[in-house]
């Protein structure tokens, strides 16, 4: 089975597909070994990885696409990717598409932001036309060779012009194809219910420490009628607290020996990232 087609499986299930934000390939994995059946790529996250920059379009299409292409080669559960605004008109995000598709990504983001966008929690966001919005999924639609591939239109209206307008757009994004609404930032709990009592489809919820939306647990959501939660910069915050936490203590001990009850140990770190496995494989090509 495919991994669009495991994603698509899922959304037909009971319950919430959890995707945690995956920043880099071992990220990924780390999250697919804790037991989670899905992953979320997260823009922010990978902007901070690989450019030590905010989420504010920086980050290039061919950047985002070579890191899911890790991600999906590291892992083996589907991968849900921001793919950001397309990276341009409909044309960019009929390649943007094949290009995340080649990767082996399972679900793609577009969202309605102006380039260069901005993180969903960010202030300054800017946003298209409806219409423009529509195009390009439409364009996703049209370019996704794997019928199975999951679009998700996000919009980030609520910040910018009210409610009822990102009502509007969200139900426009669901006559243009869209297979999942991901509404960003509803700002409390009555509107995070009333986007599910209105929309029908499949919905996608941010979880976003000290965000604008509430924040939920996976009960409530469900509840509510959501089938997928992202929380993409858990993970990232975690990783960067962990290492200025060893380095402060490294700074002020002057050894690796006040460290070690922070860290993963050698032999540990080795099997986790499968030396032993490879080994054992390099083996079977050898001539006795």
């Amino acid at each position: 089975m495919t991994k669009s087609k495991m994603l698509r499986e899922m959304l037909k299930e009971d319950g919430i597909i959890m995707a945690p934000g995956a920043f880099d390939a071992w990220s990924a994995r780390l999250i697919e070994k804790a037991g989670f059946k899905a992953i979320y790529m997260t823009g922010y996250g990978v902007s901070a990885s690989v450019l030590g920059k905010p989420d504010i379009g920086l980050i290039t299409m061919q950047e985002m696409a070579e890191m899911a292409r890790n991600m999906a080669n590291a892992t083996t559960v589907p991968i849900i990717a921001d793919a950001d605004n397309g990276y341009g008109s409909a044309l960019n995000v009929i390649r943007t598409i094949q290009e995340y598709e080649q990767s082996g990504i399972a679900g793609i983001q577009l969202e309605d932001q102006v380039f260069p966008k901005r993180c969903g929690h960010m202030e300054g966001k800017q946003l298209i036309p409806k219409d423009e919005m529509v195009a390009k999924i439409r364009a996703a639609v049209y370019a996704r060779k794997d019928p199975d591939t999951v679009i998700i239109a996000r919009t980030d209206a609520r910040a910018v012009n009210g409610f009822e307008d990102a009502i509007d757009r969200a139900k426009a994004y669901v006559e243009a194809g869209a297979d999942v609404i991901f509404f960003e930032a509803p700002q409390s709990a009555d509107e995070v219910k009333k986007v599910a009592e209105i929309i029908k489809i499949p919905l996608l919820s941010n979880m976003v420490e000290n965000g604008k939306t509430p924040m939920f647990t996976t009960k409530e959501l469900i509840e509510m009628g959501y089938r997928i939660v992202i929380y993409p910069a858990a993970p990232i915050y975690t990783a960067t607290k962990a290492i200025m936490d060893m380095l402060e203590v490294l700074s002020e001990n002057k050894t690796l020996s006040a460290c070690k009850d922070m860290e993963v140990d050698f032999p540990t770190f080795n099997n986790m990232i499968g030396v032993k496995d490879a080994r054992d494989l390099e083996k079977t090509f050898m001539v006795e």
